[in-house]
């Protein structure tokens, strides 16, 4: 005896069609001069602030970003999105990856955050 087997695609369609039409707004963005590093929610990179060296030990950037947060919120970001781009954590606010470091040092301005990100050799 056979089976048959039905199902609609209604529901994946659906789906399909939400995740493609989430507002642009919704993804993540990323710092100028660390591209594969995301701003967290509520930061916006600060225009001009990007200093950036080549040597052959590798980079060195300082770069700063602020906006309308609270450092908690910015802290369990990054706990949870660097991990999975390869950083692993070396201590508070502060991850190593391929020989880079990265320290974030969150400064409480305001009703906001301001946050230094600091990329150098390991």
């Amino acid at each position: 005896m056979q089976r048959k087997i039905k199902f609609s695609l209604t529901p994946l369609c659906i789906a399909l069609w939400l995740a493609a039409s989430a507002p642009a707004g919704a993804a993540e963005k990323f710092l100028s001069s660390i591209d594969d590093l995301p701003l967290a929610p509520g930061l916006a990179e600060v225009a001009g602030s990007a200093v950036t060296f080549s040597k052959p030990e590798g980079r060195i950037v300082e770069v700063l970003a602020s906006g309308k947060t609270e450092t908690a919120r910015v802290l369990v970001f990054y706990a949870k999105a660097l991990p999975q781009l390869g950083w692993k954590n070396d201590g508070a606010a502060v991850w190593i990856r391929e020989g880079e470091r990265l320290a974030l040092d969150i400064r409480t301005s305001g009703d906001g955050v301001t946050v230094r990100y600091s990329l150098t050799p390991q």
